[in-house]
This record gives C-alpha cells, structure tokens and sequence, in this order.
C-alpha cells in the first residue's frame, strides 16, 4: 500500500512562492509517475504536472514557466515549487503516484493566494 503526505501549504499573497512536498512510504522509483493535481472549488480535479520515473515532465499550459516539479529520490520526495501566485492558484493540492497501474493519492494540502 503507497501511502503519500503532501505538506507546505498554506496562505499566500498574490506574487507569492510556496513550495509544495510529497512524501511517499515506498521507494518512489517504484512509482512509474509522480504528479500534482489541484481542485479548486466548484472545479473539477486538474493536473498541474507530472514526472515519470524516467525524468520526462508534463505540465500544465496554465503553470509552465511559474510551477516547477522535482523529485529526491533519496527522501522519496517530489516537490512543486509555485512561483508568482494568482488568486486563481487557490486550491487543495494533491499528490499522486502510479505503482503498477494503480493511482494513489494523497489527502491534499490547501493553498490559498489571497491579499
């Protein structure tokens, strides 16, 4: 079972940086993807980026140049780093790991970008 803790959330004003981190209980090079998805309210769940075990990464075209993904695999840890944050940025973040065709997910930390 992969058991993954997202942390470093928080209130933000708009211009602001977060960074964002996800922990997993197995060895993350045993997750073929990593991603961050978000949800703001009322909205459905969205990606904001991924990164495949091989290094490939995906984002979304809203975060490309202010969000950046990462990933330690001696801490098990993927990373986002937000830049530039907009009040649209508002939302509960999620971590997601793919192991063997299964989807795991974490319980989300909430952003919030406001004055």
């Amino acid at each position: 079972q992969v058991q993954l803790v997202e942390s470093g959330g928080g209130l933000v004003q708009p211009g602001g940086s977060l960074r964002l981190s996800c922990t997993s209980s197995v060895n993350i090079l045993s997750l073929s993807t990593m991603g961050w998805y978000r949800q703001a309210p009322g909205k459905q769940r969205e990606l904001v980026a991924t990164i495949r075990i091989g290094g490939y990464i995906n984002y979304a075209d809203s975060m490309k140049g202010r969000f950046t993904i990462s990933r330690d695999n001696a801490k098990n840890t993927v990373y986002l780093q937000m830049n530039s944050l907009k009040p649209e940025d508002t939302a509960v973040y999620y971590c997601a790991g793919n192991q063997r065709g299964v989807e795991y997910w974490g319980q989300g930390t909430q952003v919030t970008v406001s004055s």
